[in-house]
């Protein structure tokens, strides 16, 4: 069955408490990077705000607990405080239904409510929940988010400590299915590490063995590839011919690496100007239509913590974005499948199996 997107249910303005509600109210801006009091913090959900009466302006690229600004030209944008400066027109209001000309819409896509049990067993991701359908409903949405709309995947190391899971990502890259990733330094370190030297941190990535000196390993990778310049002069040069990072470059697939105080090197991509990095990679949380965090827990939540439960496409459509967090962890899934999108899905595996099983999943359809 081909995957549809569920069907966005826009607000009804004509009725009370958003026929009777005022226009909503803005101030300006003092100082560089403070808000004015009373400021509307922005929620994951589509928000709305009333610009005239009866005129109801949609977010278009929103994020969470950020402000919203009204440029001269009228166009809503989303800020975070640091980037505020001063004179500009900065939302006001607390309320969210209406009352201060602000309507923040958390049943946008939700379905048709039915009967629910009073009691049952298993309500709450744990080891035990079944995983099955969602792999297939996976399937269905990256298939259809190929073509229609925009993969981000955060992914930890332990993605490509395994040869079989690297080369599962490195095939889901070449079909197409990642069309941005965000991740740290280790990733991209132990991914060269593997095309250098078939180890991660001194281990063959096939057998597991320890090799002699192989602790030098990640660190003799950083330095050949500093000594290139740079992640693209080593591909270019012919250092790296394969791997994750070979396949993302190769096919042009834009990247973040963040840097972390916990960084060997770093590789000199590498973001480690954290407000820089979290601007870089908002650029690409702000395409995505389906992210797919695998094996990170604080990158993961970082993501979470950037991605709206909603995009608006180019012809004014607006549709979810779907978050699916993929850890051995039960608190690393809980943490973002309860943080209020009614797309969020948690799967409890190791890396290795999920990146497999999905590829395998992906080729034989």
């Amino acid at each position: 069955m081909a995957f549809t997107p569920p069907p966005y249910h826009p607000p009804d303005f004509s009725q009370p408490p958003l026929k009777d509600a005022p226009v909503v109210s803005f101030a300006p801006v003092a100082e560089p990077g403070l808000a004015p009091a009373n400021y509307h913090a922005t929620t994951i959900f589509p928000e709305y705000l009333q610009l005239e009466k009866g005129r109801w302006v949609l977010i278009e690229k929103s994020r969470m607990d950020c402000v919203v600004v009204l440029p001269p030209e009228g166009l809503l944008l989303v800020k975070e405080f640091r980037h505020l400066t001063p004179g500009e027109q900065v939302a006001l209001g607390r309320g969210e239904n209406g009352e201060d000309g602000i309507f923040v819409h958390h049943e946008a896509f939700a379905p048709a409510r039915g009967m629910a049990e009073k009691f049952a067993f298993r309500t709450h991701l744990s080891r035990e929940t079944s995983f099955s359908i969602d792999y297939d409903e996976l399937y269905e949405l990256l298939d259809y988010e190929r073509e229609n709309g925009f993969i981000l995947w955060v992914a930890g190391p332990a993605a490509v400590f395994d040869q079989d899971s690297r080369n599962a990502l490195v095939s889901l890259i070449q079909q197409g299915y990642v069309h941005g990733l965000l991740s740290g330094n280790a990733l991209a370190v132990h991914d060269l590490e593997a095309a250098l030297f078939q180890t991660a941190l001194g281990q063959e990535i096939y057998c597991k063995r320890p090799v002699h000196l192989g602790h030098y390993h990640h660190l003799d990778a950083l330095n050949a590839v500093r000594r290139a310049g740079s992640l693209a002069r080593a591909m270019e040069t012919g250092l790296i011919t394969g791997g994750v990072m070979h396949a993302l470059w190769q096919h042009q697939i834009p990247l973040v690496l963040a840097g972390s105080i916990r960084d060997d090197g770093p590789l000199p991509e590498v973001i480690t100007d954290v407000l820089k990095a979290q601007d870089a990679m908002r650029d690409l949380t702000a395409r995505a239509t389906t992210v797919i965090a695998v094996a990170t827990q604080l990158h993961s939540i970082a993501a979470g913590n950037m991605v709206p439960g909603y995009h608006v496409l180019s012809n004014g459509e607006v549709r979810p974005v779907f978050f699916y967090v993929v850890d051995m962890s039960e608190f690393a899934a809980e943490k973002l499948t309860n943080r209020g999108s009614l797309a969020a899905r948690g799967i409890l595996t190791n890396v290795q199996d999920f990146l497999v099983i999905l590829a395998r999943g992906l080729s034989r359809r």
